[in-house]
């Protein structure tokens, strides 16, 4: 038996908004973008993780009205976990991030605990890292 990931949910404000950072400042590819039920979301993906996308939604698309203001609170306060992503090249990463005026929590660092990273926030709030990947 195997298991691989196919799909992670990131819940944004707004999918078209959030375009700019998760395909312009992260270079991930556009691989559909979807509306129905007055919902709207986009799947984006690297071409070095053919099978894996990350799917931009709003908070009540699929849910109940309940779940979907829950949610909101949380993505208002930045609450939502965080995703990690690898770049082979942080500072170059770093520096195309940053030139899209994406919020930076934190610029390039050796961590103590081992990686170097650095950190944004997408526009909906969300906490971005990226980690530098290992070179052995």
């Amino acid at each position: 038996m195997s298991i691989e990931l196919k799909y992670f949910n990131v819940t944004v404000n707004d999918p078209i908004e959030s375009i700019s950072f998760y395909r312009d400042a992260l270079g991930l590819e556009v691989r559909n973008d979807v509306a129905s039920g007055g919902f709207h979301w986009i799947t984006l993906g690297s071409a070095s993780q053919p099978g894996v996308e990350i799917v931009l939604s709003e908070p009540h698309a699929g849910r109940s009205q309940a779940d979907g203001d829950a949610l909101q609170e949380l993505l208002t306060k930045g609450s939502l976990p965080i995703m990690v992503f690898r770049t082979d090249d942080l500072d170059v990463t770093y520096e195309r991030v940053l030139a899209t005026g994406a919020e930076v929590l934190q610029e390039p660092i050796d961590q103590p605990w081992g990686p170097r990273d650095c950190a944004f926030r997408d526009p909906s709030g969300n906490t971005v890292r990226i980690s530098q990947a290992d070179t052995v």
